[in-house]
């Protein structure tokens, strides 16, 4: 039995390409470790078979009668929505649907840490942030900010600093300043302000 032979080898695109691209998409939504795919073949064939049986209906109708003889354009534009388009959507979907209250009191959260679930807002915060060391540094996390993801340790990168009073309050922005990098090892909490 040869793997290779062009039948089994359509077979297999057809079944594994829309799961990958559906774990794919998954994996640029939220963060999590990197997948070895040579050891999750049969987890994209399962998202495969998933996505044809939500479209079966859509299969069906492009499969009677003579749809492919009359309509060959409408017929492979059908067969790329199945095969690229929905695998998409259908993770997409997962992410929108998991964050509604009723849906979230039943599952266990997708993202996995609270800082890539704050961060992954992209909401502009005022930050102080203490450190180990007992230092407060305090900035503003807006638009050019960045914080990193899981699995990737901890970092933030606030855009603009400011003097902080005794208080914790924000006087005026550091002269000069570009923004500063601190290191999740040196962190001790982070307080978020609107």
């Amino acid at each position: 039995m040869n793997i290779f032979e062009i039948d089994k080898l359509k077979l297999f695109l057809v079944f594994f390409v829309p799961g990958f691209i559906s774990m794919k998409i998954y994996g640029l939504l939220l963060p999590g470790e990197r997948r070895d795919f040579s050891k999750d073949t049969f987890e994209a064939i399962a998202y495969s078979a998933f996505n044809f049986a939500a479209l079966s209906w859509l299969i069906s109708l492009i499969h009677l009668n003579s749809f492919y003889t009359n309509h060959k354009a409408w017929y492979f534009v059908s067969i790329f929505i199945i095969m690229f388009v929905f695998p998409v959507i259908w993770p997409i979907l997962f992410v929108k649907i998991s964050t509604w209250n009723f849906v979230a009191k039943h599952i266990i959260h997708p993202i996995q840490k609270p800082w890539d679930y704050i961060f992954g807002k992209k909401e502009a915060y005022w930050i102080i942030v203490h450190l180990k060391n007992g230092k407060r540094i305090g900035g503003k996390y807006d638009t050019k900010s960045f914080t990193s993801s899981f699995p990737a340790k901890e970092q933030i990168y606030l855009e603009q600093v400011w003097k902080l009073d005794e208080k914790g309050g924000f006087l005026k922005p550091i002269d000069r300043s570009e923004g500063i990098i601190i290191l999740g090892d040196d962190i001790v909490s982070v307080e978020l302000f609107h």
